[in-house]
């Protein structure tokens, strides 16, 4: 026999775990210039270009030698 609930959930309880039912991924678009994925209408984290044209400048980090 399998277990049973001693005491019933109640409808908060079961709607609280049922919330995350209803969430749904990150939608994300690649950037016209790199390539690589970003959210949309946001500047390119990557290569700092929206819409064609360069908005940030991105500083490339050096990599040292250890």
């Amino acid at each position: 026999m399998t277990p049973h609930p001693k005491r019933k959930h109640s409808k908060g309880r079961r709607d609280r775990r049922r919330s995350q039912d209803a969430l749904t991924a990150v939608n994300t678009v690649s950037c016209s210039n790199c390539g690589t994925k970003r959210l949309p209408h946001t500047v390119c984290p990557n290569c700092g270009y929206y819409k064609g044209r360069e908005v940030i400048q991105v500083k490339k980090e050096k990599k040292t030698a250890e």
